[in-house]
């Protein structure tokens, strides 16, 4: 079955949450509680129910961060990202630093995820038509 734009979106984000809320080894119910309220708002448009989709993102993730792959996981994500780069940047501070502090390592990836997969699209210039 071929997804929508949207919905490769919703999962791409969920997957990027999900790594970014475990990546420092410590999974506070403020961050749970904020993916779970992020996933509930999602216009969910696939035959997989969210549920079932979050418990294989989850062990995605985990093993992305285990095998010291976290980087590359967040790349494989990337052109799904980038239909709302905004909301990404907006979801990804807001779940690093919900707990009250970011580690180095969510840091790292918040800059990578930032300057490197979405630069482009954050940017995003107005070009206005040049009167002749």
């Amino acid at each position: 079955m071929q997804l929508c734009p949207n919905q490769r979106f919703n999962e791409a984000l969920i997957k990027t949450a999900v790594l970014l809320y475990q990546v420092d080894g410590m999974v506070s119910l403020t961050e749970q509680d904020y993916l779970e309220e992020m996933i509930e708002g999602l216009h969910w448009q696939s035959p997989i129910c969210k549920e079932a989709f979050l418990t294989q993102a989850i062990h995605e993730a985990r093993l992305a961060k285990e095998t010291e792959q976290s980087m590359e996981f967040l790349k494989q994500q990337a052109d799904d990202l980038k239909f709302d780069a905004a909301t990404v940047v907006e979801v990804a501070m807001a779940i690093t630093g919900i707990d009250g502090e970011r580690s180095e390592r969510e840091t790292e990836l918040l800059h990578y995820l930032t300057h490197k997969l979405l630069a482009r699209e954050l940017i995003n210039p107005v070009t206005e038509p040049v009167a002749s």
